[in-house]
């Protein structure tokens, strides 16, 4: 489900806060519109760190484990933070949050891949990635 408007988006962004966002709604989508919010409105939890944070516990709360193999994705997570933030900072300060994620999802960084362009397959999948930030391999992000 993509948020059609910026309550659907704060609903996200709160639920992934206080861990009540049900397990089906935390889509590729939603893992966007998160990071949109939380950079607008709560810019305390966009470090690194405390966006790990709050994903892990997230997690954890919704009977995903966070392991070698599953869960919590540093590099990928921290990449898509730096989109987001690329894309907030393009768009007036003013652009609805709904707006800025239809354009997000509708660019290159809308696609499930795009994180492919800039990691090889092997490098972004290996659990170094995982655990903490590996620098891409095949392309420098823009941002």
């Amino acid at each position: 489900m993509i948020p059609t408007n910026d309550k659907a988006i704060e609903r996200i962004a709160l639920g992934l806060i206080d861990t009540s966002l049900p397990k089906a709604d935390w889509t590729h989508a939603a893992h966007f519109a998160a990071a949109l919010w939380i950079l607008r409105h709560r810019p305390d939890l966009a470090p690194p760190e405390e966006f790990k944070r709050l994903i892990w516990r997230y997690n954890e709360t919704t009977g995903t484990p966070n392991t070698d193999t599953s869960g919590y994705h540093h590099t990928i997570t921290i990449a898509s933070l730096r989109a987001s933030r690329h894309v907030l900072e393009s768009a007036s300060g003013k652009t609805p949050l709904y707006v800025v994620l239809d354009g997000l999802l509708e660019s290159a960084y809308g696609s499930r891949n795009w994180i492919l362009a800039y990691w090889k397959e092997g490098t972004l999948f290996s659990v170094e990635a995982r655990k903490g930030w590996v620098e891409p391999d095949r392309a420098h992000l823009p941002f």
